[in-house]
Protein backbone atom coordinates (compact mmCIF):
# COMPACT_ATOMS: atom_id res chain seq x y z
CA UNK A 1 0.00 0.00 0.00
CA UNK A 2 2.58 2.42 0.39
CA UNK A 3 4.34 1.90 -2.83
CA UNK A 4 0.72 2.76 -4.54
CA UNK A 5 1.06 5.78 -2.14
CA UNK A 6 4.40 6.78 -3.04
CA UNK A 7 3.18 6.63 -6.63
CA UNK A 8 0.48 8.41 -5.61
CA UNK A 9 2.31 11.21 -4.52
CA UNK A 10 4.79 11.20 -7.16
CA UNK A 11 2.06 12.01 -9.55
CA UNK A 12 0.24 14.59 -7.72
CA UNK A 13 3.77 16.34 -7.15
CA UNK A 14 4.33 16.36 -11.13
CA UNK A 15 1.20 18.15 -11.66
CA UNK A 16 2.01 20.01 -8.66
CA UNK A 17 4.80 21.69 -10.34
CA UNK A 18 3.19 21.92 -13.74
CA UNK A 19 -0.13 23.63 -12.50
CA UNK A 20 1.87 26.12 -10.23
CA UNK A 21 4.14 27.40 -12.95
CA UNK A 22 0.89 28.11 -15.12
CA UNK A 23 -0.93 29.66 -12.14
CA UNK A 24 2.13 32.05 -10.90
CA UNK A 25 2.48 33.76 -14.44
CA UNK A 26 1.61 37.01 -12.91
CA UNK A 27 0.93 36.29 -9.48
CA UNK A 28 3.57 37.19 -6.44
CA UNK A 29 5.00 34.08 -5.44
CA UNK A 30 4.38 34.67 -2.02
CA UNK A 31 0.79 35.29 -2.27
CA UNK A 32 0.18 32.37 -5.00
CA UNK A 33 1.94 29.55 -1.66
CA UNK A 34 -0.43 31.63 0.35
CA UNK A 35 -3.62 30.46 -2.37
CA UNK A 36 -2.18 26.89 -2.44
CA UNK A 37 -1.63 26.16 1.10
CA UNK A 38 -5.55 27.56 1.74
CA UNK A 39 -6.55 24.76 -0.48
CA UNK A 40 -4.31 22.52 1.16
CA UNK A 41 -5.26 23.30 4.39
CA UNK A 42 -9.23 22.87 3.46
CA UNK A 43 -8.55 19.79 1.75
CA UNK A 44 -6.88 17.96 4.72
CA UNK A 45 -9.31 19.36 6.99
CA UNK A 46 -12.11 17.93 4.97
CA UNK A 47 -10.04 14.43 5.25
CA UNK A 48 -9.83 15.03 8.94
CA UNK A 49 -13.96 14.74 9.16
CA UNK A 50 -14.51 12.93 6.39
CA UNK A 51 -12.91 9.87 7.83
CA UNK A 52 -13.77 11.11 11.38
CA UNK A 53 -11.00 11.90 12.75
CA UNK A 54 -11.15 15.31 14.69
CA UNK A 55 -11.37 13.51 18.00
CA UNK A 56 -7.51 12.76 17.68
CA UNK A 57 -6.84 15.98 18.93
CA UNK A 58 -7.24 15.68 22.58
CA UNK A 59 -4.83 12.53 22.14
CA UNK A 60 -1.27 14.31 20.16
CA UNK A 61 1.00 14.56 22.90
CA UNK A 62 3.12 17.73 23.62
CA UNK A 63 6.39 16.31 21.73
CA UNK A 64 4.67 15.24 18.78
CA UNK A 65 2.45 19.11 18.68
CA UNK A 66 6.08 20.51 18.56
CA UNK A 67 7.10 18.20 15.94
CA UNK A 68 4.41 19.07 14.02
CA UNK A 69 4.75 22.59 14.08
CA UNK A 70 8.20 22.39 13.21
CA UNK A 71 7.24 20.05 10.52
CA UNK A 72 4.58 22.25 9.27
CA UNK A 73 7.23 25.50 9.22
CA UNK A 74 9.22 23.63 7.62
CA UNK A 75 7.12 22.98 4.93
CA UNK A 76 5.67 26.31 4.47
CA UNK A 77 9.63 27.54 3.91
CA UNK A 78 9.80 24.88 1.58
CA UNK A 79 6.57 25.92 -0.64
CA UNK A 80 7.94 29.76 -0.38
CA UNK A 81 11.23 28.78 -1.71
CA UNK A 82 9.89 26.60 -4.31
CA UNK A 83 7.03 29.01 -5.63
CA UNK A 84 9.89 31.73 -5.89
CA UNK A 85 11.87 29.58 -7.61
CA UNK A 86 9.52 28.18 -10.72
CA UNK A 87 8.50 32.15 -10.79
CA UNK A 88 12.60 32.90 -11.40
CA UNK A 89 13.54 29.45 -13.21
CA UNK A 90 12.36 26.40 -15.38
CA UNK A 91 10.39 23.77 -14.15
CA UNK A 92 12.93 21.41 -16.00
CA UNK A 93 15.19 22.86 -13.80
CA UNK A 94 13.84 23.51 -10.61
CA UNK A 95 11.87 20.55 -9.90
CA UNK A 96 15.18 18.57 -10.12
CA UNK A 97 16.78 20.50 -7.32
CA UNK A 98 14.03 20.31 -5.31
CA UNK A 99 14.31 17.07 -5.55
CA UNK A 100 17.69 16.46 -4.05
CA UNK A 101 15.42 16.58 -0.96
CA UNK A 102 15.70 13.03 -1.17
CA UNK A 103 19.28 12.93 -0.35
CA UNK A 104 19.30 15.17 2.19
CA UNK A 105 16.36 13.32 3.39
CA UNK A 106 17.98 10.43 3.83
CA UNK A 107 21.34 12.10 5.16
CA UNK A 108 19.77 13.78 8.01
CA UNK A 109 17.46 10.13 9.12
CA UNK A 110 21.20 8.65 9.18
CA UNK A 111 22.35 11.47 11.39
CA UNK A 112 19.79 11.93 13.72
CA UNK A 113 16.96 9.12 13.68
CA UNK A 114 20.40 6.21 13.35
CA UNK A 115 18.56 5.07 10.01
CA UNK A 116 21.29 2.85 8.29
CA UNK A 117 22.54 4.33 4.95
CA UNK A 118 23.43 1.01 3.06
CA UNK A 119 25.79 1.00 0.31
CA UNK A 120 23.15 0.60 -2.48
CA UNK A 121 21.29 4.11 -0.29
CA UNK A 122 24.46 5.94 -0.56
CA UNK A 123 24.89 5.17 -4.33
CA UNK A 124 21.33 5.98 -5.06
CA UNK A 125 22.04 9.23 -2.84
CA UNK A 126 25.04 9.80 -5.61
CA UNK A 127 23.03 9.22 -8.79
CA UNK A 128 20.33 11.29 -7.66
CA UNK A 129 22.73 14.08 -6.95
CA UNK A 130 25.04 13.15 -10.40
CA UNK A 131 21.53 13.22 -11.85
CA UNK A 132 20.19 16.56 -10.72
CA UNK A 133 23.46 18.28 -11.98
CA UNK A 134 22.67 16.79 -15.17
CA UNK A 135 19.06 18.06 -15.52
CA UNK A 136 20.04 21.46 -13.74
CA UNK A 137 22.86 22.98 -15.15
Amino acid sequence: MWLICAIGSSVFAALTSILAKVGIEGVNSTLATAVRTTVVVLMSWGMVFLTRTQNGLNTINRQSWLFLILSGLATGASWLCYYKALQLGEVRKVVPVDKLSVVLTLILAFVFLKEPLSLRAFLGCVLITAGTLLLAF
